[in-house]
């Protein structure tokens, strides 16, 4: 004859139910979000945030730049504009001593 499982029998195994699937849809959104984040990459990088225009690589000053010939932006990563702002650069040292 079997056995009626117990209320606290049932209530165990809804919580293991809904812990499960509160994990996969972390998982799930997870994944969304990743493949958001590859399809915003894949759609702006290397593009002019102003005007939209496939930006190119220059060299300024022994630092790769990215400068759009649409708009003429010059846009900076990280750590560049350090790099530029250095003492020991000639244009940006002379601008700086002009300003100061």
């Amino acid at each position: 004859m079997p056995v009626k499982p117990s209320g606290q029998e049932d209530e165990y195994f809804a919580k293991q139910e809904i812990h499960r699937r509160i994990l996969e849809q972390k998982k799930l959104a997870q994944a969304v979000a990743e493949d958001e984040k590859k399809r915003r990459k894949e759609l702006h990088h290397m593009h002019c945030p102003k005007c939209g225009a496939d930006l190119h690589e220059e060299t300024l000053e022994g630092v790769a730049v990215d400068i759009c010939p649409g708009c003429h932006g010059v846009w900076l990563d990280d750590g560049e504009l350090a790099k530029l702002t250095e003492e020991s650069k000639g244009v940006f040292k002379f601008l700086r001593g002009v300003f100061q």
